[in-house]
């Protein structure tokens, strides 16, 4: 899997949503050459030095004077240059530390290449730098504070199914009950090699221990006003650019599965399974229409068809398989990179949340060193800034801790149980 992605968590009811800092910067707009008129209006305004003119008032006098500047504009200014200087400073030692993160992350991989050994050194040891200088001004002189802009659209299930219906003529067939659902999730994790602890624990994590099969980002606890805040989707949470990467690499596998449920039927049910596989082998050929890159796929399923892609999520035939494919990924990565001991729920889910690469940079660190290593090795500057799990939980084996704890919480809840009895 080509990144990890960053959703809503909520340890403790805090949630996830990723405004990433912006750098501060002053333009200044530099004049070359003054017209004649330009000189003169500009020598209009300027005070005129004793001797060099003479107003009404007799020498040195000027016939006029600019208004004064008023108290708050000059204390504004004063602001002014004092946030300026902060934000800065604060800006070039962020730049210097997120550097040295992904220069530390470059050296750690280089390493495990040679079959090197892993040290604390190997990890930037300080936490972030975090703004403490003082806020920015408001002009006195401005009209009010600019409208806000329109929140932007997250597109939601009802868009999903209208587009995979318009753009694929595909329809999800979707379950009678949320149990139907959580078996054909359960029996897809079991024949996959996943256990139950990391399916029921995970489950628990990501839709929050009573989400359903359709459950989306933001929309987990049904609060009133509660809106989507990404495409985030199901049990596992997928993206719509997790979907479409996982169809475009591992396609064919949902394929033979599908085409092995409808040599077992007849009637109608192996006609619909036919007419699926049609749907489902053209959305593949869309999604390999990128190359086999995580921002490629991202672009993708960003446009109207990747949205109707995701809707595969839904399918009691397609969706578990989708889903589930995930964490098995993650699971065949690790192996693939030395580490055999079987992955608990809340390791597979730093892999599941920062990626395969960082998440297991977490998993094989020592158990001596988790104590001491910020998570902001492990993110980038934006994930981390719109992570406040991350940088209140800001070393491996806090983040780690309050990753089994709420799934320790979560797994109580009714949706989880039911997810365990489908075992």
């Amino acid at each position: 899997m080509g990144a990890g992605r960053y959703k809503t968590h909520r340890l403790g009811k805090v949630g996830i949503v990723k405004m990433e800092p912006q750098p501060f910067a002053v333009s200044v707009r530099r004049v070359g050459r003054l017209s004649g008129l330009s000189v003169l209006c500009l020598l209009a305004v300027l005070p005129i030095s004793p001797g060099r003119a003479a107003g009404p008032g007799g020498p040195g006098i000027p016939a006029a004077t600019a208004p004064a500047a008023s108290p708050a504009m000059i204390e504004y200014r004063r602001k002014l240059e004092e946030y300026t200087k902060a934000r800065q400073k604060f800006d070039d030692e962020a730049s210097a530390y997120w550097k040295s993160i992904a220069d530390k992350r470059r050296l750690r991989n280089a390493k495990r290449r040679a079959n090197q050994a892993i040290v604390l050194e190997d990890y930037v040891l300080i936490q972030p730098p975090v703004y403490s200088g003082p806020p920015q001004p408001v002009d006195p002189s401005a009209p009010g504070p600019p409208p806000r802009p329109p929140r932007q659209y997250v597109p939601v299930v009802a868009d999903f199914l209208k587009l995979a219906a318009e753009h694929f003529n595909f329809t999800p067939q979707r379950p009678h009950t949320e149990m139907e659902y959580k078996r054909a999730y359960a029996k897809a994790a079991l024949a996959a090699g996943l256990t139950k602890p990391q399916i029921v624990r995970i489950y628990a994590f990501e839709s929050g221990g009573n989400g359903s099969y359709d459950v989306q980002a933001g929309l987990e606890y049904n609060s009133p006003g509660a809106r989507a805040i990404n495409s985030a989707l199901g049990y596992n949470q997928l993206l719509n650019t997790n979907s479409v990467e996982l169809l475009a690499e591992k396609g064919d596998r949902f394929i033979d599965a599908l085409k092995a449920r409808a040599a077992g039927s007849s009637g109608e049910t192996k006609a619909a399974l036919e007419r699926k596989i049609d749907a489902v082998r053209r959305m593949i050929a869309f999604s390999r229409t990128v190359p086999d890159d995580w921002n490629e796929h991202d672009k993708l399923a960003n446009t109207p068809r990747g949205f109707a892609v995701h809707a595969l999520n839904l399918d009691i035939d397609v969706g578990p398989l989708l889903q589930t494919q995930k964490l098995v990924d993650s699971v065949h990565f690790a192996r693939s990179k030395g580490h055999t001991a079987p992955l608990t729920a809340a390791e597979l889910e730093m892999m599941n949340l920062t990626g395969d690469g960082n998440g297991l940079d977490m998993v094989m660190m020592p158990p001596a060193l988790r104590d001491k290593v910020p998570t902001s090795n492990f993110f980038q500057q934006g994930g981390y800034s719109r992570n406040p799990v991350a940088s209140r939980n800001n070393v491996v084996a806090k983040l780690i801790a309050a990753t089994d704890a709420k799934m320790d919480r979560e797994v109580q809840l009714q949706g989880a149980r039911d997810m365990a009895a489908a075992f």
